[in-house]
């Protein structure tokens, strides 16, 4: 079975006043839809960012940069840009609709054009971008992609004809920036400038490079490096010269190859400067190049002389009444060879009009005369005059009253509740942009227009607004980022408090930390501190894991750090070895007074108890106390008198048992042989 899932934007009204009538094509981040604007009752098309992507900075910023950019771009071959907003949290762009196709599915289809089609196509994108670099903006996408090509106005159906829109200004930037990663190097390295692709500079001439690619393929049927591959492609436009378009297409004139050549030069100073200057040759080479080309559109029939057709007779009854007083009186008709002049008589037709005219008059008056003073004429006066009065009345009352009803109550219903109650009344139903409520959920009808109980026509639309929940932002990560920069992305909703802070590895006015941290997210007009840094710390915590815990304290003391506190640990690490230590060495901090260190030292490695059953008591005991062991016997130590009759008879910790530091360990002895 075959499933396919309506687009959920078919049919919907954004803005109030924009009716989505179908998809036109979909991308990575944003789709074009086909739509009427129902308050002009036009054609738009509107290209809306996809959901995944409304919270893309990258995305917005470009969709942003596309509508600011046209809209000081007024040109007849730019794709104009009426209106902009946002639905249902996607912003969107509502632009002229082109009623046509893209360049490249033109060459897709035709394969390549000649040269007159191909120079007429050209002429309009260079007068596009010359608009452009007049305002100081570099497209940066010039490719078949983003060319628009409508039918001629006049219907021929020839390319010469046609309607060249240009669209895509999303990338466009003043000249000499760097790279942007919004740059699209991927989708159009055939038709980017060398520059471009090298080190990211685009000026003017960067734009021209790209058009003289374009009309090379027009031509041809194939960009310079096509047996490339992309990435491949991109670095030859670097390294080579593309080559003329002729190698590809017999037949062409010189003059196109020279034009080509310059426009698609490695080195921009030898290409034309902008689109204008290239746009002035291309006109100056036009009549030349289109001669030699030859014609595109079907050649009319050549012109012939025929021999002239004499004037039949003319009818008798088509006769002017005075030709045929005239004819009457001289008893002969005139003659057939078309060459009888007939006057008007126009004194008779002016006492018709003038006789017709007084009887409209005359019936006029005794009309009037019989209503103003007949009984008769007066009740027909009366008559009219009530009727016409509750015909206004009705009239009066239908416009004020009459067609409207009382307005559904739609408050607090979930969104498919709200439709569904809606059209249960008979009323139809818009929804308006989203409103922020801390108590109402999500998707649930916080507003609406008109109002529950107002008034509205029958069968009307009522306009809904629905709770996008609580207005909460995300603390943006802006750590490590200039602070200048990163003010401009925190959410204005927030306040924000800048605090001077320190830092060893960023640069002065860089931001170090933020509080709450990055992500937390945060109700409107609460505080967000930024720690930025005024320089490096001016105390750092010596680094002492591995030394000995007598000569750490002596070098915390010398730093000015108060006696350490210190834990000790079961470790493989000599005794009284610093293996661990809080704050890190080499952390910095900005003073060293009331920072106490933490040290964790070592108890040695791990001992187990020995067997020291049978052996002298007074050894016995030595090994213990060597070990680091709270030793002691029994019977007492000093009266272990001969020693070497004493032996250890049993031990309180039994063999292999593992030991603490310190730990008392008893020993029974007894006199043994």
């Amino acid at each position: 079975m075959d499933t396919k899932v309506a687009d959920p934007l078919r049919g919907a009204l954004l803005g109030g006043r924009y009716r989505i009538m179908g998809r036109l094509a979909r991308g990575g981040t944003t789709t074009v839809y086909q739509a009427r604007d129902e308050r002009l009752d036009r054609s738009v098309a509107i290209r809306i960012v996809n959901p995944e992507h409304v919270l893309d900075a990258e995305v917005l910023d470009r969709l942003s940069n596309e509508a600011d950019t046209v809209a000081h771009l007024p040109h007849p071959n730019i794709v104009a840009i009426f209106d902009q907003g946002t639905h249902e949290g996607a912003p969107y762009l509502v632009m002229e609709y082109v009623r046509g196709r893209t360049l490249r599915d033109t060459l897709a289809e035709r394969g390549r054009l000649d040269p007159a089609e191909s120079l007429a196509i050209i002429e309009q994108l260079l007068a596009a971008l010359a608009m452009a670099h007049r305002a100081g903006l570099v497209h940066r996408a010039v490719r078949p992609e983003n060319i628009l090509v409508a039918p001629p106005p006049n219907g021929s159906g020839d390319l010469v004809d046609a309607v060249v829109k240009v669209a895509d200004f999303a990338y466009a930037r003043p000249s000499d920036l760097g790279r942007s990663q919004a740059t699209p190097i991927l989708a159009g390295a055939a038709y980017l400038a060398p520059e471009l692709i090298a080190d990211g500079r685009a000026d003017t001439r960067a734009d021209v490079y790209s058009a003289g690619v374009v009309l090379f393929e027009m031509l041809t049927g194939r960009v310079p490096f096509a047996d490339a591959g992309p990435g491949e492609g991109a670095w030859r436009h670097v390294d080579e010269e593309a080559p003329p378009p002729s190698q590809f297409a017999e037949g062409l004139p010189a003059g196109l190859d020279d034009i080509v050549s310059r426009a698609t030069r490695r080195d921009p100073a030898i290409r034309q400067r902008d689109a204008a200057a290239l746009l002035a040759e291309i006109q100056a080479a036009r009549e030349d190049v289109g001669a030699l080309a030859g014609p595109t559109r079907a050649i009319a029939h050549p012109t012939v002389v025929v021999a002239p057709v004499g004037a039949p007779a003319r009818p008798g009854w088509t006769r002017l009444p005075t030709q045929r007083a005239t004819q009457r009186a001289s008893g002969r008709a005139a003659p057939g060879d078309g060459t009888a002049v007939f006057q008007r008589d126009t004194t008779g037709m002016a006492e018709r009009v003038r006789a017709v005219s007084g009887a409209v008059s005359g019936w006029l008056r005794v009309r009037t005369n019989r209503l103003r003073y007949t009984a008769r004429g007066r009740r027909q006066v009366v008559i009219g005059v009530v009727v016409l009065g509750l015909l206004l009345m009705a009239g009066g009352w239908y416009v004020g009253v009459g067609r409207y009803v009382t307005a559904p109550t739609l408050l607090n219903l979930t969104k498919d509740n709200a439709i569904a109650e809606a059209q249960r009344q008979g009323f139809a139903i818009s929804f308006g942009g989203p409103m922020y409520s801390e108590s109402i959920p999500v998707d649930t009808v916080l507003a609406q227009q008109p109002p529950p109980g107002g008034k509205i026509v029958r069968g009307g639309t009522v306009t809904v607004n629905l709770s996008a929940g609580p207005e909460r932002y995300a603390v943006p990560d802006i750590v490590g980022q200039d602070f200048t920069f990163a003010s401009t992305r925190i959410p204005v909703q927030f306040q924000v408090q800048k605090v001077d802070g320190f830092s060893d590895t960023l640069p002065v006015g860089y931001v170090v930390a933020t509080d709450p941290p990055a992500g937390t997210v945060l109700a409107p007009g609460q505080l967000i501190t930024v720690t930025v840094a005024n320089g490096p710390y001016p105390v750092h915590v010596p680094a002492v894991v591995g030394k000995k815990l007598d000569d750490a304290r002596n070098q915390l003391e010398d730093a000015g750090f108060p006696e350490p506190d210190v834990e000790y640990r079961d470790d493989d690490r000599p005794r009284d070895t610093v293996i661990e230590q809080t704050p890190d060495g080499n952390t910095g901090i900005t003073s060293a007074g009331g920072q106490v260190v933490t040290l964790v030292v070592s108890n040695g490695p791990l001992q187990k108890m020995p067997n020291l059953l049978t052996q002298q008591c007074t050894d016995a005991l030595a090994t213990l106390r060597g070990m680091g062991m709270d030793a002691h016997s029994s019977p007492d130590e000093a009266l272990l008198i001969p020693a070497p009759f004493w032996k250890v008879s049993a031990q309180s910790v039994p063999q292999d048992q593992p030991l603490t530091q310190g730990q008392r360990v008893d020993l029974t002895c007894a006199i043994q042989p």
